[in-house]
């Protein structure tokens, strides 16, 4: 078995693990339902016409029945869960519906302070709406035989609830919202997203939140980018939301680095999630992918718009953007050669602006999809800026796949990092270890 499948495998079974199982296709669908790879995307995912002014702003509620629910005394355990939409503002200013969870746990919270909340930013879910986190929360692992979805957050979900730590996850733009393509890896996009989702959480009723719970962010690889960029951004655009601390794993901060890593890698279906993200943030790149992309690549990238990570890694694993381009060039090469793609890639880059609070910044030294040490480097930069910086080099030994090589060092820290968060939640300061980072791997 290809290592791809077998970490896919493993996935599936950890998904059903978590009281699910592989479900049929849908019923026929209503004429007017969004349909995404044979899956009926829920009304509530549509957003209405007009949207409210302030960003953070509900739009609509419902409650989301969570896949594993078990009777306790003081309630269900591990919580209730709401489905959330809420208002936003994309990366050109224009405003936007994102959708996403939170999260009450039924366990008492016996840190200092009142109840907290965590802003958990999704990794690679893919670029389909049947893929959204929130959906993940009540289906973990979704089999139809045209799309294969696995909810990998729920464990990390799983572990904060437990220890009485409110939970609210992001969508992102455009996953989930069936009005928009999902911009994949837009650090503003997916910044202002998960910042939303702060305030969001916040205006809920009937949840034990107040005005002096502690605010923390979680993100590993595609969520890792998106906390790291709500970091940076919190000053600016939501000053009225003080973070804890942000735990930021594996954050693709350099898209240049990680374009090159993953051509060709097991994921290299998320070059296509990229180049389809670009476009819808700034059509004005569209003619130049146009003049680049021959019939095959602009086949791959409205393939994978509707795919989940579970679909590409069976359909495009090992794909090289060689095979996309009209000249045979790599994506890489294509945007060295482009002067308005490499200033779009510039303006992505993480590590430009100094985060007000507390980071720990975590990555594996064998990382080489999304490398180790383009995310090792953003901690150099944060440094250099004099923020309050932890950085974590989570030592593994290279397990010969890259995959795994990714996939790895979020399971081997996810139990420190979460410690990390909750002794921010407790209001304990952070040990920033900035004057040695340079000595470390």
């Amino acid at each position: 078995m290809p290592a791809p499948t077998r970490l896919l495998a493993a996935a599936v079974t950890a998904a059903a693990c978590l009281g699910t199982t592989a479900v049929p296709a849908a019923a026929a669908p209503d004429a007017d339902a969004v349909v995404s790879r044979g899956v009926r995307i829920p009304a509530f995912y549509t957003p209405p016409a007009a949207l409210p002014a302030a960003d953070g702003a509900l739009i609509r509620t419902e409650r989301l029945p969570l896949a594993l629910s078990l009777p306790g005394v003081d309630g269900p355990l591990p919580g209730r869960a709401t489905r959330l939409m809420y208002k936003s503002t994309d990366a050109g200013g224009q405003p936007m519906a994102v959708t996403g969870a939170y999260i009450e746990p039924t366990a008492a919270w016996k840190g200092s302070g009142p109840r907290p909340l965590v802003a958990l930013a999704p990794g690679t879910m893919g670029q389909g709406d049947q893929c959204a986190a929130s959906l993940g929360l009540e289906r973990p692992l979704f089999l139809n035989g045209q799309t294969v979805s696995v909810g990998y957050e729920d464990l990390a979900i799983y572990r904060m609830l437990a220890r009485g730590i409110a939970v609210v996850v992001t969508d992102y733009a455009g996953l989930g919202t069936t009005d928009r393509l999902h911009t994949y890896v837009n650090r503003v996009d997916e910044a202002h997203a998960v910042l939303d989702a702060v305030r969001a959480a916040r205006s809920l009723d009937g949840t034990s939140l107040t005005d002096g719970s502690r605010v923390a962010l979680f993100g590993y690889s595609q969520g890792g980018g998106a906390t790291a960029a709500a970091a940076e951004l919190q000053p600016s655009y939501a000053p009225d939301v003080p973070l804890a601390g942000t735990y930021a794993g594996a954050a693709p901060a350099d898209l240049v680095a990680v374009t090159e890593a993953i051509d060709g890698s097991d994921l290299a279906g998320a070059l296509g999630w990229s180049v389809n993200g670009f476009l819808q943030t700034d059509p004005a790149l569209r003619p130049i992918a146009d003049a680049h992309l021959n019939t095959a690549g602009k086949a791959a990238l409205k393939d994978l718009s509707t795919m989940c990570v579970g679909d590409a890694l069976l359909a495009y694993n090992s794909a090289r953007s060689t095979s996309w381009t009209t000249d045979g060039r790599s994506l890489g090469a294509v945007i060295e050669a482009e002067p308005a793609l490499k200033a779009f890639l510039a303006g992505q880059r993480i590590g430009t602006l100094k985060p007000a609070s507390p980071v720990r910044v975590a990555t594996g030294t064998a990382d080489d999809l999304v490398p180790h040490a383009q995310a090792r480097e953003l901690a150099v930069a944060w440094c250099a800026k004099g923020a309050d910086v932890t950085y974590k080099p989570v030592v593994l030994l290279p397990l010969g796949n890259s995959l795994i090589n990714h996939f790895a060092p979020l399971l081997a820290d996810q139990g420190d990092a979460i410690s990390w968060l909750a002794d921010r939640l407790n209001g304990r300061p952070a040990d920033s270890n900035c004057s040695g980072i340079r000595r470390q791997p």
